[in-house]
């Protein structure tokens, strides 16, 4: 089942096509731009419950070694943009050897290594959170090392992910603005973008001086193209204002698939129905009925995740599901 597909099922059981909402402005929310909320947590609630292999994603680093004046900072390292939870974080030391390091509580590691220039082949890690640097928050976590790496190590990271959505095509990132002119100066928010390819695009507006200064992405819709060209209407930002343009630099997932979508269907179509209805208040009977399909597929799945993929595991903590 791709995106498309799932669209049309969820619009034909629930015989809806749904735009319910609407902006501050009075204009119809897209029906994707709604659908899409859906999907999104359907797919946040399967892919809490489920631990399938597909939800973690390996990558490597490098440490740098304590210097007082040049990286007083190298006990420090910055956790991956779509970072979660740790799987399993290992140092690679000069001969190639994998060394599995302990998680720990950052109170642990400032204990133990008072002094960053304690340093040696790191043994434990702890979640530091983020990076500050005056008012700016520039990384949402990093780690903390115990001992302070002595030297640049190459570190494995075994994480937990959200894995890319099945909403086909949406904003990723903005390109080149032209901010117009004769718009009145403020902030406005979730500003329904027109034009392009696609619909459901929103976005947080400044204008200074009568120009566009700064947008920030808020919903990223779907369906959109590179070089789609939005703008947004002169009644939400001034009726004498004109010529704003914002380009559409990059988009997600333009095939519309996942590996859920592939390979577990059920699960997310059910959860979606469920999300659907739910918005929708529907009778009882109905949530009642669609929340038992949605738990029939989940169970298939969680034997498939949590069981059968899982038989040989061993890591402390980690559920394992009898396969019957």
């Amino acid at each position: 089942m791709n995106y498309a597909s799932l669209i049309s099922a969820i619009q034909s059981y629930t015989e809806n096509q749904f735009p319910a909402t609407y902006n501050a402005d009075g204009s119809v929310v897209s029906s994707s731009a709604q659908l899409n909320t859906f999907i999104r947590q359907a797919e946040q609630r399967i892919y809490n419950t489920v631990q399938f292999p597909s939800l973690r994603k390996n990558v490597t680093g490098t440490t740098t070694a304590y210097n007082a004046i040049t990286n007083p900072r190298a006990m420090y390292l910055n956790c991956p943009g779509d970072f979660l939870a740790v799987y399993s974080f290992a140092v690679i030391d000069g001969d190639g050897n994998y060394e599995y390091l302990l998680n720990k509580d950052v109170n642990f590691i400032r204990q133990a290594y008072p002094l960053p220039a304690s340093t040696g082949l790191p043994k434990y890690y702890a979640l530091f959170g983020p990076t500050v640097s005056g008012a700016t928050i520039s990384n949402e976590l990093s780690f903390i090392f115990g001992p302070t790496p002595d030297s640049g190590y190459t570190v494995e990271l075994h994480y937990y992910y959200y894995p890319e959505s099945i909403v086909q095509a949406p904003v990723s990132s903005f390109g080149s603005l032209s901010g117009g002119s004769g718009y009145i100066d403020g902030i406005y928010y979730d500003v329904a973008l027109t034009g392009g390819e696609g619909s459901g695009v929103t976005a947080n507006i400044t204008v200074s001086g009568g120009t566009v200064s700064a947008i920030e992405l808020g919903t990223t819709g779907s369906k959109y193209v590179v070089g789609d060209v939005l703008s947004a209407p002169s009644s939400v930002l001034g009726p004498s204002g004109s010529g704003f343009t914002i380009s559409v630099s990059d988009v997600g997932n333009v095939s519309g698939t996942t590996w859920l979508g592939d390979n577990f269907d059920s699960v997310l179509l059910y959860g979606c129905l469920v999300e659907a209805y739910t918005f929708m208040k529907g009778e009882a009977d109905m949530v009642a009925l669609y929340s038992g399909k949605y738990n029939e597929a989940l169970a298939m799945a969680k034997r498939l995740g949590d069981g059968m993929e899982r038989q040989d595991a061993y890591r402390s903590g980690q559920y394992r599901q009898p396969v019957t």
